[in-house]
């Protein structure tokens, strides 16, 4: 007679060879309900005999107790990322390279896989059970969500088949098939809850949630792509042979992999792919190509961030078609006046799209646009939705006629010679502009006042308890207590973070003022060139122009934003009254800086682990350098960090010096 024991260990057997031929092999074997009635049997003898439980059952892939806050986790091998290419040019650039580097005359094979658009992983197997699972994080350190990942019927429990190293880490992304993220947005929809924009925010919020059996509700699946660890064993000397035997041993791989040996057969299944991704069933958003011999792989090695033997080639921006229904138009902080689509709504990229910025007049004309026109959307960088073009202008479609008066406060509208941009005359009259101007004013990059959100500087002008920035140190506990969702203790917080922000920098104060074309790198040049805010007032447009980086344009913004006397009478409100001050500012020439950054025109990208973004531009600026937001010919030295895009691939096309964070911190001396 067959012992519970043995009953037990062929169900889970039962179990786990449907698992692989469903997700593996995309092979169902038995029905949902004969699985889901041996599922039932397993758990039932599990409960009745506990001492015979084992984590890797299948029925252990949810866990009972949600995590107070994830673990962090160091990669034993980092996670890096890939560089793009985002046209042929580019891939073929990178193809040079390879070929450039190995100078052997050796045949190239390259192994083509789809670019996923999920969240990357690391699962780590000990004697082929799943034992801990991480996201990327910053490469060097991830969160341990192996919790969540256990929940995840494509990944296997336990690996099987033959010769399982001891130790094995392998990569893969996590993500959500479309069909599923429709089910789940409706089902949300229906209840009243919250719904996901797309796929890839579904899978990633699913994934960090705290309690895992909210994580098992989520249609989550998964492919593996790479190999991390390897220990005890040994695996083919080839990239598509491992993917191989990734499949063989329980992993679920895509389908959809080619060896290419030419340029002209890897461009061949880029096209094919791309035009076939409506009908994947998920999201991607390019291929991946990898040199496949794992020797040439080692010879070719590693940059700062980034392997030189594969490159992830991007695909463009999704584009869709739809009508224009109406134009709008919004008034910024500093009075500009934006034109915005309002679009028959379509789904672009997976997010729907209802508006889209037409950014001034000259582009409305540049297009020939009419409202009722249809015209074709592109979310930029998969983000950014904008009108590209018309393709064809419907019968009765109606003119689009610029604002001569501020649709906010009813102000005249100008526009500056030399410039796109209309803008309102109103000034901090006009509520759009105050509204805008204060919360550029608390903003953390200038007076960073903690708790002034963008809802408490609603409600303080919509009730008129604030008209200009000085006001916002009248505040009274008392007062902002009146406010929306603002108690006795939250409203004391924010008198003390008024009163901490009245010690600042002459840059920020700058900054803070929101003078038009003053960004930060501006306001620090200002700041280091005159040193006082009485030097500052008294410059002319010539002296304005000596500062480095201000051409007349912003000299021009600068000295009328200083003529204007209500401009001038807040500053000494802020200063006299309010007491905001900053220590004396101490002007050092880029030359008297011993640092290897003093003189470079510097530019960073991607997220940073180590120092903040701001933090980060501050000590470089401190050190001499000059910070820029854009690549060209004048860079220096592009910082890199976390999933950097087109400013890096911008460098490495001009032969501009690439960093890392790390390097950075060297630099730094630390």
């Amino acid at each position: 007679m067959e012992s519970v024991q043995d009953k037990i260990t062929h169900l889970r057997t039962l179990l786990r060879h449907y698992e692989y031929q469903y997700h593996v092999l995309d092979e169902p074997a038995v029905p949902d309900a004969e699985y889901d009635r041996l599922m039932g049997e397993l758990r039932e003898l599990e409960t009745e005999h506990p001492e015979l439980l084992t984590t890797d059952s299948p029925t252990q892939r949810v866990g009972a107790a949600p995590l107070s806050a994830f673990e962090q986790v160091r990669h034993e091998v980092p996670m890096l990322s890939l560089d793009n290419a985002f046209d042929e040019e580019s891939y073929l650039a990178f193809n040079k390279r390879i070929q450039d580097r190995l100078k052997s005359g050796d045949d190239l094979t390259f192994c083509c896989e789809l670019k996923l658009d999920g969240l990357a992983v690391s699962l780590l197997y000990e004697q082929g059970e799943l034992v801990r699972a991480a996201t990327r994080g910053d490469g060097t350190t991830g969160e341990n969500i192996t919790a969540n990942v256990r929940t995840i019927r494509a990944i296997p429990l336990r690996l099987s088949g033959d010769n399982i190293p001891a130790r094995l880490e392998v990569r893969g992304e996590v993500f959500m098939p479309l069909a599923g993220f429709e089910h789940m947005n409706d089902r949300a929809r229906r209840g009243g809850q919250k719904v996901f924009a797309n796929p890839r925010n579904a899978a990633a919020g699913s994934l960090r949630q705290l309690d895992p059996r909210i994580t098992a509700t989520r249609p989550l699946t998964f492919f593996c792509y790479g190999l991390g660890l390897l220990e005890g064993g040994e695996m083919p000397r080839s990239h598509m042979g491992r993917l191989q035997q990734f499949k063989a041993w329980g992993l679920p791989v895509s389908d959809r992999v080619r060896l290419c040996h030419s340029p002209s057969e890897v461009l061949a299944f880029y096209h094919q792919v791309e035009a076939d991704r409506p009908a994947l069933g998920f999201d991607i958003d390019g291929v991946v190509i990898k040199v496949d011999s794992l020797e040439q792989q080692e010879q070719l090695g590693f940059v700062a961030r980034a392997p030189r033997w594969a490159v992830a080639f991007k695909f463009p921006a999704q584009e869709q078609i739809t009508t224009v229904r109406d134009v709008e138009f919004q008034v910024g902080r500093t009075g500009a006046i934006t034109p915005v689509a309002r679009l028959e709504p379509v789904l672009v990229a997976g997010v729907m799209v209802s508006n889209a910025t037409l950014h001034n007049a000259d582009e409305i004309e540049r297009l020939g646009l009419k409202i009722g026109d249809r015209v074709v959307i592109r979310r930029a960088g998969d983000v950014i939705p904008q009108v590209m073009s018309v393709v064809e202008s419907a019968d009765g479609a109606r003119e689009i006629v610029f604002p001569t008066h501020c649709p906010v406060c009813g102000s005249d509208v100008e526009r500056v010679e030399g410039e796109v941009v209309a803008r309102c005359t109103g000034g901090l009259i006009c509520g759009a502009q105050r509204k805008g101007a204060l919360k550029h004013f608390v903003s953390r990059r200038a007076l960073d006042i903690d708790g002034m959100g963008e809802k408490i500087i609603d409600q303080l002008v919509d009730k008129e308890y604030v008209k200009n920035p000085a006001e916002l140190f009248e505040l009274t506990a008392g007062k902002l207590t009146g406010l929306d969702r603002m108690g006795p203790k939250s409203a004391q917080n924010v008198v003390d973070a008024l009163a901490k922000a009245k010690q600042t920098t002459f840059a920020r104060f700058l900054y803070a003022l929101g003078i038009s074309e003053v960004g930060e790198a501006t306001a620090a040049n200002l700041a280091a060139h005159f040193g006082t805010l009485e030097a500052l007032m008294a410059a002319d447009i010539d002296a304005l122009m000596a500062v480095q980086d201000v051409g007349k344009v912003v000299a021009s913004h600068v000295r009328n934003f200083l003529d204007e006397e209500s401009n001038r009478e807040i500053i000494r409100l802020l200063v006299e009254k309010a007491e905001v001050s900053w220590p004396d500012v101490v002007v050092v020439k880029a030359e008297e800086i011993d640092s290897p950054f003093a003189g470079k025109t510097v530019v960073l990208t991607g997220s940073l682990s180590i120092l903040s973004r701001d933090d980060a531009k501050e000590r470089l600026q401190a050190l001499g350098a000059k910070v820029s937001g854009s690549v060209s010919k004048k860079t220096d030295l592009v910082i890199a960090g976390e999933a950097a895009g087109s400013k890096l691939a911008k460098a490495q096309e001009l032969g501009v010096k690439v960093i890392d964070e790390q390097e950075m911190m060297r630099l730094f001396g630390e």
